[in-house]
């Protein structure tokens, strides 16, 4: 089906949904890249202005990628539920755009909605909305999920604590790790990206962490980010795994890049589940996704990138994960070019995921070579704080040393949760302040009170 749209005497037109689509996104580096993007912001408020005009039901009906050749959507339209689409059936892509802002929608609206929402629905509706609609509608979404403690409550903001090391260096991680716990961080999980995928290592790393948690008594969880073959096999051979890690993407030949299928995540989260590790809930997968993913693999069949990491979300949300986290500028500005497109795509993305109802997280990031800095990175912590984000990253200084790119660091989760009110998940901030590191008002404590923790760590550290 075509589409068209006339301003003033010319008139656009669009040979089908999806590039419609494309040409309705914001402007981004990787979609001129991929020759899908608007060629003139006339062009662009045009195909703005058809698909608001789009019915919702036409995503049901108008595959973006072919049901016979792709899996994601075939997951996408076979697990959709009629019976939550019901209530927003008869909208267009704008009337869903006034409904979602409306002030009579509320958290339980938009948690009743969700199993009937595709990702081509929900990315349609963001490339209508402005940075503060983007905000407005995904904080009236929460998304709780639960492991050894309590993620994503509303006015509560928690931190993966990112320990990375250029050569695994156990020492070097367990310094890095009791850094952050100092500064309050650690309670979305402890994650390391490993160095290497040598099966040996990461089980070091996992027994490493786990011995910690257990002789300080830490309600969070652990993770190592390695590929879920290696996890599986860490697991066959009694590692103590907690949260189960993969990358996705949107499309079946992406993830297929990833050496992965749906086949295959099932069978990891049957193995996560089988351990039962978890104290408070039995969410554990960690998802990580990032817009350009499907380009830089030449698995995106000419959909914008902005709607294939949406279909990523719907891949998240298969397998009830504790995390997902956008890693928002780390594929480089070959696919978001600078702090402005950064900003809008961390936003974007945190949006489609909580109405889809998956655990947002953000790694609020960029590479060197990225038209972006620091002051790029406070104003989208500052906006996802404001949006409701599950969880940002603590690494030390903001730089990472092993995967060498710029982050956020344990000052600035500091920084948000003092300016918006913002507490830890309630486990964690209860064994906080029975260790002297923050006070009952979540307040970092002087170093001199820390003593519960800092009298046994050196010695700990000599064994580790």
């Amino acid at each position: 089906m075509s589409y068209t749209e006339t301003i003033g005497s010319r008139t656009y037109r669009f040979a089908d949904l999806k590039t419609l689509m494309a040409k309705a996104s914001p402007q981004r580096s990787g979609d001129q890249l991929a020759g899908v993007a608007a060629a003139s912001e006339e062009e662009r408020v045009a195909a703005k202005m058809a698909l608001a005009q789009v019915p919702l039901r036409t995503f049901l009906n108008e595959a973006l990628v072919p049901y016979e050749s792709d899996e994601v959507t075939r997951l996408v339209i076979d697990d959709h539920s009629p019976q939550a689409f019901a209530e927003i059936s008869h909208l267009t892509v704008g009337d869903f755009r006034n409904w979602l802002l409306s002030t009579s929608t509320d958290a339980e609206a938009l948690t009743r909605i969700a199993a009937g929402l595709t990702p081509e629905m929900v990315a349609a509706v963001s490339k209508l909305m402005r940075n503060q609609d983007l905000i407005a509608a995904a904080r009236k979404r929460p998304v709780i999920t639960r492991f050894r403690n309590t993620v994503g409550l509303p006015g509560h903001m928690s931190v993966r604590l990112q320990p990375n090391h250029p050569t695994d260096d156990v020492k070097g991680i367990a310094a890095s790790m009791l850094d952050g716990l100092m500064y309050g961080c650690g309670d979305a999980m402890i994650g390391i990206n490993p160095a290497s995928d040598n099966l040996a290592a990461i089980t070091r790393l996992l027994q490493m962490v786990d011995d910690f948690r257990q002789r300080y008594q830490v309600p969070t969880q652990s993770c190592v980010l390695t590929h879920v073959t290696n996890t599986i096999a860490a697991i066959e051979k009694g590692a103590p795994v907690d949260l189960v890690f993969q990358s996705i993407a949107g499309t079946e030949k992406a993830n297929a890049g990833f050496g992965i299928s749906l086949a295959l995540l099932h069978e990891a989260y049957e193995a996560g589940l089988s351990l039962k590790r978890g104290t408070v809930g039995s969410n554990l997968m960690y998802f990580e996704t990032g817009q350009g993913s499907a380009l830089s693999a030449d698995a995106h069949f000419g959909v914008d990138q902005q709607t294939c990491e949406a279909r990523a979300y719907a891949v998240a949300r298969k397998f009830n994960p504790f995390l997902v986290n956008t890693v928002v500028g780390f594929i480089g500005p070959e696919y978001l070019y600078d702090g402005k497109q950064i900003t809008r795509a961390g936003l974007e993305d945190h949006f489609c995921g909580k109405l889809l109802g998956v655990p947002m997280g953000c790694d609020i990031c960029y590479t060197n070579h990225a038209e972006a800095d620091q002051d790029d990175m406070d104003n989208l912590l500052t906006l996802l704080g404001v949006a409701g984000i599950n969880f940002i990253m603590g690494i030390p200084g903001a730089d990472d040393v092993m995967l060498n790119y710029q982050s956020t660091s344990f000052h600035d989760a500091l920084y948000v949760r003092e300016v918006l009110g913002l507490r830890r998940a309630p486990e964690f901030e209860e064994w906080l302040e029975s260790m002297q590191i923050t006070d009952a008002r979540g307040a970092l404590l002087s170093a001199s009170t820390q003593q519960p923790l800092l009298e046994g760590a050196r010695d700990w550290m000599g064994m580790a």
